[in-house]
């Protein structure tokens, strides 16, 4: 069949043999798919360096039906976000949304993912250094809501009691979101401070300003983030880049 073209982004590369390089592409119009890239290792493969993790270009490959490796034929390199090797901070929360994208979004259309990790990239690369930590918990709290998996906040996530705006807030990860007084009682809960409660609203929003998060707080936050993914969509899946971005080794104790 003749090749299909569409956005690529490449999430993970593996070495496949002396010359060749299985990868793994988020594309816009067919999900997340695994290509297989004759050649690349080859002094003067085709790819050059256009396969790269986390560049973005056109891919085109010849897409089999009930085949899961396909043959890439060519990827036409438009960006390499080299802005994301600027530090560590950046490429950290870049590499835990495509790990996020990688192990989760369907083999299947899902322009809404590509779109926003198409959108994270561009956006770590130009944020201020201040702002990337905050910057990546809104990036990852709407990576994990446009797949399907958005946390409720304003009423009850068991029982759908509307919850009052104000004061602290009951939040489970394992139910999926807020929890009124009755439900967090009988199932359990985390219990958000207000101030916590605030931030968590405005990472969830775009249209609001970025917190300030002071070192125990943003610790907070990326625990309770980390938390929800692994529970919702980990399914026991080692999750590398996640791990290192909640741990944040770079940053001195």
């Amino acid at each position: 069949m003749p090749p299909v073209s569409t956005p690529a982004i490449v999430l993970s590369t593996l070495r496949y043999s002396e010359t060749s390089k299985i990868v793994r592409l988020a594309t816009r119009e067919y999900g997340v798919q695994s290509v297989i890239a004759k050649g690349a290792l080859r002094p003067k493969s085709r790819f050059g360096a256009a396969l790269q993790l986390l560049s973005e270009g056109q891919a085109q490959f010849l897409l089999k039906d009930h085949r899961e490796l396909h043959l890439l034929t060519s990827f036409d390199l438009r960006r390499l976000h080299v802005g994301l090797a600027t530090e560590l901070d950046r490429y950290a929360v870049a590499c835990a949304l495509g790990e996020v994208m990688l192990r989760f979004a369907p083999p299947d259309p899902h322009p809404d993912s590509f779109d926003l990790l198409q959108h994270a990239l561009e956006a770590l690369e130009v944020a201020p250094l201040p702002s990337v930590e905050a910057l990546g918990y809104r990036l990852l709290w709407q990576m994990v809501s446009v797949l399907g998996f958005e946390p409720s906040m304003d009423a009850c996530v068991i029982d759908g009691t509307l919850l009052s705006g104000q004061g602290p807030l009951s939040f489970s990860t394992r139910e999926g979101g807020a929890l009124c007084p009755s439900c967090a009682a009988q199932h359990g809960a985390t219990r958000l401070p207000e101030q916590a409660r605030a931030d968590l609203a405005a990472l969830m929003d775009p249209d609001l300003p970025l917190p300030e998060l002071d070192a125990k707080h943003g610790a907070a936050h990326r625990r309770l983030l980390a938390r929800y993914i692994r529970y919702h969509l980990g399914e026991g899946a080692e999750l590398p880049a996640l791990e290192f971005w909640t741990q944040r080794p770079w940053v001195a104790a």
